[in-house]
């Protein structure tokens, strides 16, 4: 039975993570693709620049809602299927599923997004309080630089620290810090990986900023 619990919720996550809302709601509603503009990356942040505040607030709400969704089912069929594993393996599975599926998904030719949006509703159903500290570093970091990807990889590399020092000194019910430390650090190493063209172009000095004119 664990074996079918775990390829169900993988399996469910990346189906779930493949439908990037980046290019249904371009397609649907403006009957372009997202990939065709900007910096090419089918998320939120190339939405709100190409085609408003509205259509990225429900690509967010999308994408973020369906990491969340994923790890829901990942803990539900460990629960039923595999209770001895414990839960929390399922929901990192799930989690690593949906932002796999994002990255690459199946529906759009395996060419998706950079998995931040999605990564952050698996987190809510993973350990809301953990998310609430990341969104402190996220915001911070964006007021003082004004650059989104350099926020997003901020956070991808401090949530296994966040991670470590949650389940170590205020939730200790599982009991495995460490093993939660590295599923948290295989998250963040996805969505790091996924942003090093933007990691480039910091080094370049080239990097997006909020309010900047764009480049001719």
């Amino acid at each position: 039975m664990t074996v079918l619990a775990v390829i169900l919720s993988g399996g469910c996550a990346y189906l779930l993570g493949s439908l990037n809302f980046a290019i249904i709601v371009s397609r649907l509603f403006f009957g372009k693709d997202i990939r065709s503009f900007g910096s090419g990356n089918a998320g939120m942040t190339n939405i709100l620049r190409t085609f408003g505040k509205p259509a990225a607030a429900a690509v967010l709400a999308g994408d973020v809602l369906k990491g969340t969704c994923s790890v829901l089912l990942g803990k539900l069929f460990f629960t039923l299927l595999a209770p001895q594993v414990g839960v929390l393996f399922g929901a990192y599975l799930a989690a690593a599923g949906a932002i796999l599926g994002h990255l690459f998904p199946l529906y759009f030719g395996f060419k998706g997004g950079k998995g931040v949006s999605v990564a952050t509703g698996a987190i809510i159903a993973i350990e809301p309080m953990i998310v609430a500290g990341l969104l402190v570093v996220f915001l911070a970091v964006i007021f003082a630089s004004r650059i989104v990807s350099l926020a997003s990889i901020t956070v991808a590399a401090l949530y296994p620290v966040f991670t470590f020092l949650y389940f170590t000194f205020f939730d200790r019910e599982y009991g495995h810090p460490w093993l939660n430390t590295l599923f948290a650090a295989i998250l963040g190493g996805l969505v790091i990986y996924m942003h090093r063209a933007n990691i480039q172009r910091l080094r370049n000095g080239t990097e997006y900023k909020f309010g900047q004119n764009k480049k001719k």
